[in-house]
């Protein structure tokens, strides 16, 4: 029987989402959890790969269980609360629940959406969630250069070295900027993402905002297909992966 996970983390003391041998990972964590709670062992797919500190508000990931014992359905209600109540703090489970035995929750995904957090002040209450980053930045000059990532779908500019993908090809829907109080917030949609894409992307467009390169530039850049010209990768901790659709 398959099930799919609904969940969010802080990824600032994990080696990322997907299990290591020898670090801690999103993954390992909630799969030991999870075969604590059922008595016997869980291995669960996720939605994608997360880095090294980089956050989920969103997160889905699916796990299969034998056909036999047969687990009631729904599942018991309290099951949440036990398996919240092992995982550390940095990792919560919102929801539990059945689904096909075809459902996937990487490969039936139609869309996945990035929001990195840039704040100008110090805080260290935000200091594993935000950039600090006391540069002014010309946020219009920043939306004009994100603007030209929709008409584009090779994004191997931006895409980190022998990472075995079988493509660079990304469809963007959506790729803004916006400031509200004290933070700029980015914010990405695409079909898919490729590994550093977005930390790649933010890098760049916050030196076009420097004005260290133009629009025009940014926009050579990408039809380059050359990761040399692009900028040095945004810091992991304002990344979050925030919203999946199926």
């Amino acid at each position: 029987m398959r099930f799919f996970l609904e969940l969010s983390y802080l990824g600032t003391h994990f080696h990322g989402w997907q299990r290591q041998p020898n670090a801690p990972s999103v993954q390992q964590t909630i799969e030991e959890v999870l075969s604590t709670l059922f008595r016997f062992p869980i291995e669960i797919t996720g939605a994608g790969r997360t880095d090294s500190g980089v956050h989920a508000s969103f997160y889905v990931a699916h796990f299969d269980t034998p056909d036999a014992p047969v687990l009631p359905t729904p599942l018991p209600p309290d099951l949440l609360h036990h398996a919240n109540s092992l995982l550390p703090l940095d990792i919560a489970l919102h929801r539990i629940f059945p689904v096909p035995a075809s459902a996937h929750a990487r490969f039936d995904a139609t869309s996945r959406t990035y929001t990195y957090f840039i704040t100008p002040s110090k805080d260290p209450f935000r200091s594993s969630t935000a950039w600090f980053l006391r540069t002014p930045l010309d946020v219009d000059k920043m939306n004009e250069a994100a603007a030209s990532l929709l008409a584009h779908n090779d994004f191997t500019s931006f895409a980190k070295l022998h990472s075995a993908n079988h493509t660079n090809i990304c469809h963007i829907t959506e790729a803004t900027w916006q400031q509200t109080d004290n933070t700029l917030t980015f914010t990405i949609s695409a079909d898919r993402f490729l590994r550093n894409m977005v930390r790649s992307l933010v890098g760049t467009l916050v030196d076009v905002g420097r004005g260290k390169i133009t629009p025009e530039r940014f926009s050579e850049i990408l039809l380059s297909h050359d990761l040399s010209l692009s900028s040095s990768s945004a810091p992991a901790q304002g990344l979050f992966l925030s919203d999946i659709t199926y």
